[in-house]
Parts: C-alpha cells; sequence; structure tokens
C-alpha cells in the first residue's frame, strides 16, 4: 500500500560525532512493593571515552499519573552531558530522569523510553539497581489485583489478548475525548480477520489481537459478499461486534480518496481524480452518519485518515524523480487536502471520535527536503477542516516495514571516518528508525501549530525483521556500506521497497503509550493482507497491478534499481495471502 518514496537529496550532511560499539545490560535489582512494579532495559553504544545510553522502564503496577522519575546511581565516573525525551539531572553517580510533561503519565505495562550522551573513562558497568517513583524496579509484575495483568491466552474473540494495550474497558463519559485513546482501553478483535489468523498453523497465538478495518470502498461501508478482500462485515456490523466483545475502541482506516494513491498502483481506488464531491457525499457522510450514532457513544472510534496521500504531494509531483501526473493533478485540484479536511471535520465533530492523519516513515520523508514541507502540508489540511483540533495525532509507518530501532546504526554512527549517512541504504536520511523518526515529526508538526498534546502511532504490524537473518551485534567492518548492511535490522533490499516484502516479520504487539509522545504501537495493516499482487490480477475493486510487487521486477530510480523484494503468488492488494502471514510469525521480534 505504501508507494516508494522519493526524496531530493540532502546538499549537506550533519556532521557525525560517534563510532558505536553495541553492548547492552537489562539492570535488576532485589525488591518490590507490592502495590507497584516496574522493569528497565538499559542498553549503551559506546566508544573509548563516551556512549550513548538508551533506557527503557516498563511500569508493571497501578497506572502513574502524575509524573514519574526513574532514578539510578552510575557506578562508575559517567557524565551525563545531554539527554532526550526526558528531564535528566546528575549529582555525583547519581541521576533522575523525569517524564516529559507531554507524556507523563505511565499506564498499566505502558512503557517510557529516554537516551542520554555522556562521557567516562576506564570501565561503563552498567547501574544495577533502578526506581521509579520510589519502588525498586525487579521486573516481577506485582499481585496487586488492581494492577496485576492477565499473562493467559484468550481463547474467545470478546476476550481481550495478553498483547493488547489492556485488559479490561474503559468507559469514558459520552462525548469527552481522552488525551490516549488506546490507554485504559481493550482494542476490538476483528473476527473475520481472526477467523483468516486461525486458519494458517500457529495463527491462534496472535489473532487475539486488535487490527484495524480498511473502508477502502463505497461498498464496504454497509459490507460485501462474495469474493470481496475484505469480507462482508459492514461498518455497523464491526462496531455492534466491538460492542458485544466490551472492547473500548476500534480502528478503522478511512481510505478512498479521490486519485487514491497517485504514485502507486497497487492501491489505486475506484474514485476519479474529479470525484471530490461523490467522495464527501457518498463515502464520508455515511461513515460519519453510522459513527455518531449514539449506541457507540461510549466506545473510542479511531480514524486513520487516508494513508499515502499528502506525502504524495510533497515528493511524488512533477520536477520529483518519479512523479506522475496523477500527483500533479491531485496537488492542483486541491483534493486530497480538501478530502481530507472534509473527512477530519465531518468525523472530529464527533464526540468519541478520534483522527490520526497519516505521516508516511522515516524512509520516505527523513530528508530535511521533505520532512518541513510534509508537516507544512499536513497542517494545511488540518486547517481545511476549520480546527486543527479536529487531528487527534499522526501515525507513521503504515502497511510499511521500517524497523522501529536500529540499535547499531543511527545517524550518529561513524565507520572509518564515515558517517552511516553517507551509506548507499540510509542515502543522507536524517532518521534510520521509525520510533525516532515519529518523535521527531511530532515535535515538528507541535511547532508548526499543532496541539501540544498531540499523539503520534507507528504501525508495529509487519517490521519486526526477527528471525535468525537479525543482527545481534554491530558490525565490525570499516567499511561503512558493509558495516551497515550487515548491522540494520531492516533487511529489505532498498528502504523503497514497500509490497509483501520476503524476510519480514510481525513487530512489537499492540501497546498503549510505549514511549514518549507515542499514544501506542498498533497493527493497522492486518498482518497477511497482501500489499499488492504479485501479477496483473482482474478485479471489481479498482486496484492495478504495480511492478513493485513483482518479485522478477529489477527495479526503478526510486528504489535504486533494486530487486522488489516481494513475494512471490500474492493476491490483490487486502486479500489474504496466508504464506505472507505464516512468514510475518515465522520471523516475528519479539519471537512469539
Amino acid at each position: 500500500m505504501r508507494p516508494i518514496p522519493t526524496r531530493v537529496r540532502a546538499l549537506t550532511a550533519a556532521a557525525a560525532v560517534s563510532i558505536v560499539a553495541g553492548a547492552g545490560a537489562v539492570a535488576v535489582a532485589n525488591s518490590a512493593s507490592a502495590a507497584a512494579g516496574c522493569r528497565v532495559n538499559y542498553s549503551v553504544n559506546q566508544w573509548s571515552t563516551g556512549f550513548t545510553g538508551n533506557v527503557t522502564v516498563t511500569n508493571l503496577g497501578d497506572p502513574i499519573s502524575g509524573g514519574w522519575n526513574l532514578t539510578w546511581a552510575f557506578a562508575g565516573n559517567q557524565q551525563i552531558t545531554q539527554g532526550w525525551s526526558a528531564t535528566i539531572n546528575q549529582s555525583g553517580a547519581n541521576v533522575t530522569a523525569a517524564g516529559p510533561s507531554w507524556a507523563a503519565s505511565l499506564p498499566t505495562n505502558g512503557t517510557a523510553n529516554f537516551g542520554f550522551n555522556a562521557n567516562y573513562s576506564g570501565t561503563n558497568a552498567a547501574p544495577t539497581t533502578f526506581t521509579l517513583n520510589g519502588t525498586v524496579c525487579t521486573g516481577n509484575v506485582p499481585t496487586s489485583p488492581s494492577s496485576s495483568p492477565s499473562t493467559s491466552p484468550s481463547t474467545s474473540p470478546s476476550s481481550s489478548p495478553s498483547t493488547s494495550p489492556s485488559t479490561s474497558p474503559s468507559n469514558p463519559q459520552p462525548g469527552t475525548k481522552v488525551d490516549n485513546p488506546y490507554a485504559g482501553a481493550r482494542g476490538y478483535v476483528n473476527p473475520e480477520w481472526k477467523a483468516k489468523a486461525e486458519s494458517v498453523a500457529g495463527g491462534n497465538r496472535v489473532s487475539n489481537n486488535p487490527t484495524a478495518v480498511w473502508i477502502d470502498r463505497i461498498a464496504a461501508i454497509n459490507g460485501t459478499t462474495g469474493s470481496s478482500s475484505n469480507g462482508s462485515m459492514g461498518v455497523r456490523d464491526h462496531l455492534d461486534e466491538a460492542l458485544e466483545q466490551g472492547a473500548g475502541y476500534i480502528q478503522f482506516v478511512i481510505y478512498n480518496l479521490p486519485g487514491r494513491d497517485c504514485a502507486a498502483l497497487a492501491s489505486n481506488g475506484e474514485l476519479g481524480v474529479n470525484d471530490l464531491p461523490k467522495y464527501k457525499t457518498d463515502y464520508i457522510d455515511p461513515i460519519a452518519a453510522i459513527q455518531g450514532d449514539a449506541k457507540y457513544a461510549a466506545l473510542r472510534i479511531i480514524n486513520i485518515v487516508e494513508i499515502d496521500s499528502l506525502p504524495n504531494l510533497v515528493t511524488n509531483t512533477s520536477g520529483q524523480p518519479g512523479g506522475t501526473a496523477t500527483c500533479d493533478t491531485m496537488k492542483a485540484n486541491g483534493g486530497y487536502v480538501q478530502g481530507i479536511g472534509y473527512a477530519l471535520q465531518k468525523l472530529g465533530a464527533l464526540g468519541n471520535v478520534y483522527n490520526y492523519v497519516d505521516a508516511a516513515h522515516h524512509g520516505w520523508i527523513g530528508w530535511d527536503s521533505n520532512f518541513g514541507p510534509s508537516a507544512d502540508i499536513m497542517l494545511e489540511a488540518a486547517r481545511a477542516s476549520g480546527n486543527v483540533k479536529n487531528v487527534h495525532g499522526f501515525i507513521t509507518n503504515t502497511a510499511n516495514y521500517s524497523a522501529l530501532r536500529e540499535p547499531f546504526v543511527q545517524p550518529t554512527t561513524t565507520v572509518g571516518g564515515q558517517s552511516v549517512r553517507q551509506s548507499k541504504w540510509v542515502d543522507w536520511n536524517m532518521y534510520t528508525d521509525e520510533l525516532t523518526f515519529a518523535q521527531a515529526f511530532r515535535t515538528k508538526l507541535v511547532s508548526i501549530g499543532f496541539d501540544s498534546g498531540l499523539g503520534m502511532l507507528i504501525d508495529t504490524s509487519r517490521n519486526g525483521w526477527g528471525g535468525s537473518a537479525r543482527p545481534t551485534a554491530a558490525s565490525t567492518s570499516t567499511d561503512v556500506n558493509t558495516y551497515v548492511n550487515q548491522s540494520r535490522i531492516d533487511r529489505r533490499i532498498h528502504a523503497g521497497n514497500w509490497c509483501n516484502q520476503a524476510g519480514a516479520g510481525l513487530g512489537e504487539r499492540p501497546t498503549a503509550a510505549p514511549a514518549p509522545g507515542i499514544d501506542a504501537y498498533v497493527w493497522v495493516k492486518p498482518p497477511g493482507e497482501s500489499d499488492g499482487s504479485s501479477e496483473l490480477i482482474p478485479n471489481d475493486e479498482g486496484k492495478g497491478f504495480d511492478r513493485m510487487c513483482d518479485p522478477t521486477y529489477t527495479g526503478n530510480a526510486r528504489n535504486g534499481n533494486s530487486l522488489s523484494g516481494a513475494l512471490d503468488g500474492a493476491p490483490i492488494s487486502g486479500a489474504w495471502f496466508p504464506a505472507q502471514f505464516a512468514q510475518l510469525m515465522a520471523n516475528a521480534y519479539p519471537a512469539l
């Protein structure tokens, strides 16, 4: 579903500051109170006189809403010089990291991630004890009934999966929006996807995870029958089923713009480039009417709004490598901006509806030449809705494969005197993984006029890249290209490859508030649903054949004339692809 990223190369590179070598440790202490618990993962990338520290703290106890503080003591002479995603203070060996104001909450099973740069001499031993709000972190789940999460797998579609963001639904007051709709709420399990997942051996291990429902054509609103790739349930059917399950939230993908996906063929849609009036009256209005039904007022309805569209207007118009006439048309006629503005206005007016607009991914708009202009056009679309608050947040990596974290390949890494940004893979990008990109893009969006409470989502349904091919340590090569290719978690042939990627795996399971500024890791692209057919397959859904889905295709300028890396035997976009699902489970990270 994701077009090949195109960008204008930055003319200058930022100075690199360090050579990294992976080293990790998990700190575990000795005791924990019965009322709370926590776990800390502490890892470093170090060189002779300095290191970058990465800290992830998970709250295993009762929700923390009034701010959190993590403290520890260094064993040596380590001295922090810079920190991010937390306010870090050091006095002697003692360090305190406080959560930022925009991510002060830490729900049960919620995770905060922050980092720092530091100097040292001699040895660089990891701290042995971490304390969260006065409680020593042992990694144990507390025994308090009010906070102990279930660890047994669910066997019923109406039950919450063990990996879902919460084990109990919430009951917000109708018409009152919460800061994070995923926090403290059980996600809806689509029974159609669940059945498909369980039709593949081992699928019941993940089939109770919440996934999004794609409304990718007008007929999908009321449901379809026959050979439809998305099954027969309509929007109201899914909402009613969510109530039956006792779900706290349900996710829909709003995906039917006129001239949809102007830079790729596999996910073209049914509406022509001038069909904006039809988009409004026949598509958005009926969805808004159903979602606005009072019977669903206590259900958090989350809409993922029009993936791929706005970034295409920045990167895939005339003057850009591979620019298309359709993208030119959609930029000129305002169909994307006005269509999204209308959708945000109609859906954002509903008190229990949360809109997250698609924001591409780091391998598409991570370059300076794309980063700012993409944010600007997203603001233009939000303002077209009448109020930027109609946007609750943004989502990155939708239906894509960009790794969540690249522990051994960061923009600050240097190899043989060269920045990894000079490597063919990174190609001067300012970002190498999705988490740092999403957090930085959030900061940019807030700086230009979006609400300071903006939250980000990251689609982790297919970016795990586990299995035997996953690097476990940094390469020892002094050649920058060899180092990057041997060290990167993302194993694609080229970062521009987007269709049914060979070797991909399930990523982090859906989780609420996993890192600062991130509302949730989500599975918006249901694992096992195809990105596009590997050969031409006639269909009545307006979906074409894109050579990037053909495993024999040798590529184009937009993917460095590289093989597509696509799996063979794929059906049309959105149709069930069991071979892909089996591969995703086999290569899952964390492993199943």
